[in-house]
């Protein structure tokens, strides 16, 4: 089976809030598809309830398109924790940082809920499971915790 990088990162080091690059791909034809590790919160410290994160997921799919070019897909981790973020080329962790806290500030103050796309039966396959209020809850959190652009030393952008 395949090694795969995240895996292999020891959660007791790192130091949430961050945003890390995991890795860099070429492709074929040269073009570029960067992943990066979104972390919120400690890892097995806590965990963002899922409702809560579902609405962070729908929100970030387009706060994020709106401050990074080339932005593919941003997907929670299973461990409710984070996200990944994958998109077309390179970013600085201190680019994605910077977005990733405007982000975040907007849910935390300007969002409302007829701003959240994808939360209905026919376009989200658990619309029933959502919670704004806790998305607002836990990007205020974040925010005041700091955002750093290196996993193991808080350097908060």
């Amino acid at each position: 089976m395949a090694k795969i990088e995240s895996f292999t990162l020891d959660h007791t080091k790192v130091k949430a809030p961050y945003v890390r690059l995991i890795t860099e791909e070429v492709g074929e034809n040269k073009d570029v598809i960067s992943n990066f590790d979104l972390r919120l919160v400690q890892p097995n410290e806590n965990a963002i309830p899922t409702a809560g994160l579902h609405t962070i997921e729908h929100l970030l799919a387009g706060l994020l398109r709106d401050q990074l070019t080339g932005v593919i897909d941003c997907s929670p981790f299973g461990c409710r924790t984070g996200f990944h973020l994958i998109t077309w080329g390179e970013h600085s962790t201190v680019e994605v940082a910077q977005a990733l806290k405007n982000a975040l500030y907007e849910i935390a103050t300007d969002i409302t809920w007829e701003d959240v796309q994808g939360t209905d039966i026919y376009s989200c396959g658990n619309y029933r499971d959502h919670s704004l209020f806790s998305a607002k809850e836990w990007a205020g959190k974040i925010l005041e915790e700091g955002i750093s652009s290196d996993p193991f030393i808080r350097k908060v952008i």
